[in-house]
């Protein structure tokens, strides 16, 4: 029995597959902070800087209140930005989809303006509205609202004939096919219009801090560029990295959230 028992396997130790994943993106992470010092050790000062000064940096424009006052203030714009962006584009979507003619005549102007580069426009921008914060809600508003819009009339028009049918057949009014099938059937679609515009949006809050009125994490940069402080700058683009990670996780987390119907949930 005891040379039996001498040669059962030993039972190992299971890592959760969720586990797993965290660990591995923690190294990566570890990885690419150790690569980061090393270059800046061997780097120009004024150049790059090594991960450990930027930390330091970080903590310094954090105790100073500069960061705070810098992401408060980014964090309105894109909010704003990104709010009127969502309003115009789900609206308009939805519009162009049920409006047969309109959607004709209007789909070329919106194709050819989500493929402008919308920096080409800041000028313009500029000229009519000034330095004022309106003019920055615009710029962000332009960059953020073309992929909502595309994505919710994209999903407007792929509800089922089927599903119309029915609705009709109980004598469903248009209000109510808008608000029982239509509206619920386009929102996994806007939301993924929404984690697109996300980055976007971010894209162009940096643009319009960048050359309009010099605000935010935007000025940030600016000021220590001016002053060759090179770990500040690298401090606030750090920031606006994991603001920009944590934003695209908050909207994939939404996006599957209305979503859910597609795995059966």
């Amino acid at each position: 029995m005891s040379a039996v028992q001498a040669h059962e396997p030993k039972p190992r130790m299971i890592v959760p597959q969720s586990l797993q994943g965290g660990l591995v993106s923690l190294a990566g992470l570890a990885a690419g902070a150790g690569i980061w010092e090393l270059i800046g050790r061997h780097t120009q000062a004024s150049s790059f800087a090594p991960f450990s000064e930027t930390v330091k940096a970080l903590w310094s424009i954090t105790k100073s209140g500069e960061l705070p006052r810098a992401l408060e203030s980014s964090l309105q714009l894109f909010g704003a930005g990104l709010g009127f962006a969502l309003v115009i584009g789900f609206v308009v979507g939805l519009l162009l989809a049920r409006i047969r003619l309109l959607r004709v005549g209007l789909e070329p102007y919106i194709l050819m303006l989500y493929a402008t580069p919308m920096f080409a426009l800041i000028p313009f921008i500029l000229s009519l509205f000034g330095f004022e914060f309106r003019a920055k809600v615009i710029v962000v508003t332009l960059f953020g609202v073309w992929p909502i819009l595309i994505n919710t009339l994209e999903g407007a028009r792929s509800v089922s004939a089927d599903l119309l049918e029915v609705a009709r057949s109980y004598r469903s009014t248009e209000a109510k096919l808008w608000r029982h099938v239509i509206v619920p059937y386009t929102l996994p679609y806007t939301m993924t219009g929404v984690r697109q515009a996300i980055a976007r949006s971010l894209v162009g809050m940096l643009a319009s801090e960048y050359l309009l009125a010099a605000t935010g994490l935007g000025n940030l940069i600016l000021t220590y560029t001016n002053r060759f402080d090179t770990a500040r700058v690298l401090a606030a683009v750090l920031v606006i990295t994991v603001l920009a990670t944590i934003l695209m996780a908050i909207g994939r987390a939404i996006e599957n959230y209305f979503a859910r119907w597609k795995a059966g949930v």
